[in-house]
């Protein structure tokens, strides 16, 4: 993989409007991930000032009670009890958290609904969204296994994926942002500008940008430096040829820039309950090393 780099420094001769997250959803439940999780939210809302909401689901559909069901009649109400209280369980662990750390302003929200659809509607009145990405050996993983993409997808938020295995003490000091100049990418970048804004470094990776000329014109890289830049965010762009699949790519220069964050489009289509993705963005969710920014 070559690589031709480019750098590009913002400076401004007046006063810029600042770009914050007021509002952080994170996903709580009773994984051995979801401390972690709730640790990277409450440390990116004390960082923007950012009112912290922590949501629990109960895994009980809303439509169970909007069709007037009496559950407390039925053989699962012991079963529903359960998953109220572990639900209840796991938003006591969200409020000790948030409290030790100092975060100044954050509410538990206790969700009826099943994971996927109860987060994505509660997504749709946040900046940020902050999942983790589905860890194959707990017993619970088969039913989450497609939330980060099902609430990425329906919720219009950008969803911050924090990968199972690491420890991420710091996000967003060295970001890496893949652009191929699509709408998603673009969408993926202007949401993840509060935290860019915090970077040291900015690396903005465009992949085999001659077969793909259309969307990158003469300078590929350079409008969306210059874009990032006017955001006194301090960018270099490194164009590479690489015989890799993009999705492969990505990941083998994130690990070589010891990135801590990728920033990139997420791409598919979701029909009912059935999710179908773009091959990049399934081969970053599956095989992430560093969290992941997403937005469709």
């Amino acid at each position: 993989m070559h690589a031709a780099r480019h750098l590009v420094s913002g400076h401004s001769n007046f006063r810029e409007k600042i770009v914050t997250y007021k509002t952080i959803l994170v996903h709580v439940d009773h994984s051995r991930h979801a401390e972690a999780r709730i640790r990277i939210a409450a440390q990116i809302a004390i960082t923007e000032n950012a009112h912290l909401i922590g949501a629990a689901m109960t895994g009980v559909s809303r439509y169970v009670y909007e069709d007037g069901v009496n559950l407390s009649e039925t053989v699962i109400a012991g079963q529903i009890k359960h998953f109220y209280q572990r639900a209840e369980k796991s938003l006591a662990q969200f409020d000790a958290i948030a409290n030790s750390l100092g975060v100044l302003s954050f509410e538990r929200r206790l969700v009826t609904d099943e994971p996927e659809g109860g987060l994505a509607l509660q997504a749709r009145y946040a900046d940020l969204v902050v999942v983790s990405q589905p860890d194959m050996d707990e017993a619970d993983s088969s039913i989450l296994s497609g939330l980060p993409e099902y609430v990425m997808l329906n919720s219009v938020r950008p969803v911050l994926v924090i990968p199972y295995a690491g420890q991420f003490d710091r996000i967003g000091k060295r970001p890496l942002i893949a652009w191929d100049g699509s709408m998603e990418a673009t969408r993926a970048v202007a949401n993840a500008i509060p935290m860019l804004k915090r970077a040291d470094n900015v690396t903005v990776a465009v992949f085999n940008p001659v077969l793909h000329h259309d969307m990158h014109g003469q300078e590929p890289g350079a409008d969306i430096a210059l874009y990032l830049a006017r955001h006194n965010i301090k960018v270099e762009v490194a164009r590479l040829k690489t015989r890799l699949d993009t999705g492969n790519a990505l990941l083998s220069l994130a690990a070589d820039l010891h990135t801590d964050m990728i920033v990139m489009g997420g791409y598919g289509h979701s029909r009912f309950r059935e999710v179908l993705l773009g091959g990049v963005t399934l081969t970053v969710l599956k095989t992430m090393t560093s969290p992941v920014l997403m937005s469709h």
